[in-house]
């Protein structure tokens, strides 16, 4: 409430006064304006001449928290007309009045009757009157005033939002600010320092700091790594009375991460990677795995391989996983055992991320050596043509050897030594190296020819190592007949002429 500051002239501060008469007495004494006063016939006091009233107070105080076997004095009302043989009484109105406030009717002394918290309420807003004690009239005007409740230091900081978790990136320089705390106090922020707050750090030096006034907390060591250590707990206090013996204090927690950077390149588990493939292997299909570790988490981790030597000609591919980050070595061309049983490959895995931050050098890859044997496969025979022209007269004679077949084993240099035309029809037939003769009596013919290996093996294995072949012979207008052998074949059941079915 603010202050009255109307001056009086000196004769008349002759007005009720406010004694300061409390353990922290501090009556603040200001005038608040007059009234006239007289007394007449009948009347216990008439108008008679002006004479000013002077309530010079407009606010007194309690001390807080204060308890004690008797009530509190808070301060004493006091008027002029309070002389020898005059019966008057004060009467106080008003928040609190005849509950937490009591006055003495005869004295004027004003008594807090209960313990008082200024936290709770501030301020309590009164009117005090001096009234005959006989007839209950007023002798003066009722005038208005407050009691202040004044502050002690009764109330800790508190963090309201605690505990607290923050973070900051890994390798950050000394001095880069994580986060802000903030405590309250409930104390008055403008009597004393008992709502005056100074921020220390209790536990997390000497990786953190913390500014006493602003409670921004800062990194204070440098080359904090997340893979040595990713989570540091920090311990804050604030204390009252501007950090000064006696002060009151809180504390809260602050969990601070170290978040991720580039900071650590892949690195291969091993050297060396041996890897043995058959050499039938479908084009497509994976030959073996190879995997580079990285220290770092989420992207940072990522790399992606590439095959940098050992394959020019493009027989092999190496992708990436996206579930393990593994490398993934796929065949793309077909393997051949007799033309090459070995590859070495150097294979690199590099970060997807290459801008590691942080001012942290490169180069964030690394090499590896795979070794791939081919296994040989056991390979069908092969013709040594995909197809054969045979030319024969019209009129040759029975038994004419008009062409000869011939297949190879991929697996060796040696000839296949036996083969079987399967058909239908009479073929005379030769071993060795492959002659067939046709019958007589047809124009065009087709056949089934099976290559095996030599050596005694039942039919039934026969069929694990055969290659169809279906050739057909069709005579030419011209003097000849020519007869052709194509592949690869369908297999047939026995040889077939013109109009005839299979």
């Amino acid at each position: 409430m603010q202050r009255r500051s109307e001056e009086m002239p000196t004769d008349l501060w002759t007005s009720l006064l406010l004694l300061w008469i409390t353990l922290l007495p501090c009556v603040s004494m200001m005038p608040v304006g007059g009234a006239e006063t007289a007394a007449g016939p009948g009347e216990g006091q008439r108008l008679l001449s002006r004479a000013k009233r002077g309530w010079v107070w407009n606010q007194m105080f309690v001390l807080e928290e204060f308890s004690g076997p008797d009530p509190i004095l808070v301060g004493r009302l006091h008027t002029d007309l309070d002389v020898s043989g005059k019966r008057i009484k004060y009467v106080l109105a008003g928040e609190g009045a005849g509950t937490i406030f009591a006055i003495n009717e005869l004295t004027g002394d004003i008594h807090a009757m209960k313990r008082l918290d200024r936290e709770e309420k501030a301020e309590y807003t009164l009117t005090a009157q001096v009234i005959n004690a006989d007839t209950d009239e007023p002798l003066e005007p009722p005038s208005e005033f407050i009691i202040k409740v004044q502050d002690i230091n009764d109330n800790p900081p508190q963090f309201i939002e605690g505990p607290y978790r923050a973070a900051v990136a890994e390798m950050s320089a000394v001095g880069t600010p994580v986060t802000r705390v903030t405590a309250t106090d409930a104390d008055d922020p403008v009597y004393g320092n008992s709502a005056k707050l100074v921020y220390s750090i209790l536990e997390g030096q000497p990786y953190f700091s913390v500014d006493p006034n602003s409670a921004t907390i800062k990194i204070a060591l440098h080359g904090m790594d997340r893979e040595m250590r990713e989570e540091y707990l920090v311990v804050i206090q604030a204390k009252d009375m501007g950090g000064h013996m006696g002060g009151l204090s809180g504390t809260t927690t602050v969990t601070i991460t170290l978040t991720d950077i580039n900071d650590n390149p892949p690195k291969f588990s091993k050297n060396l990677y041996e890897f043995a493939i058959p050499e039938n292997l479908p084009i497509g299909q994976m030959g073996g795995k190879v995997k580079a570790n990285d220290r770092d988490v989420g992207d940072n981790a990522k790399s992606t391989y590439n095959i940098i030597e050992g394959d020019e000609q493009g027989v092999f591919e190496i992708v990436t996983d996206p579930q393990t980050q593994e490398g993934i070595l796929r065949l793309k061309k077909a393997l051949d055992f007799e033309s090459r049983r070995t590859y070495t490959l150097k294979v690199e895995a590099a970060n997807v991320q290459s801008d590691p931050g942080g001012g942290i050098g490169g180069p964030f890859k690394d090499t590896a050596t795979v070794k791939i044997v081919v296994e040989d496969a056991d390979e069908p025979p092969v013709f040594s043509k995909p197809i054969y022209m045979l030319e024969v007269n019209e009129n040759a004679p029975v038994n004419t050897v008009i062409g000869t077949v011939g297949a190879r084993d991929p697996d060796s240099s040696a000839l296949y030594r036996q083969y079987l035309p399967l058909f239908h029809w009479s073929w005379h037939f030769i071993n060795s190296p492959g002659d067939f003769l046709p019958r007589r009596d047809t124009h065009q013919v087709g056949c089934t020819v099976i290559a095996w290996r030599a050596g005694g093996l039942p039919f039934i294995d026969w069929l694990e190592r055969k290659h169809h072949w279906t050739f057909s012979c069709s005579a030419c207008t011209v003097p000849s007949s020519c007869f052709v052998m194509r592949q690869p074949g369908v297999e047939v059941a026995g040889c077939y002429a013109p109009g005839k079915k299979k």
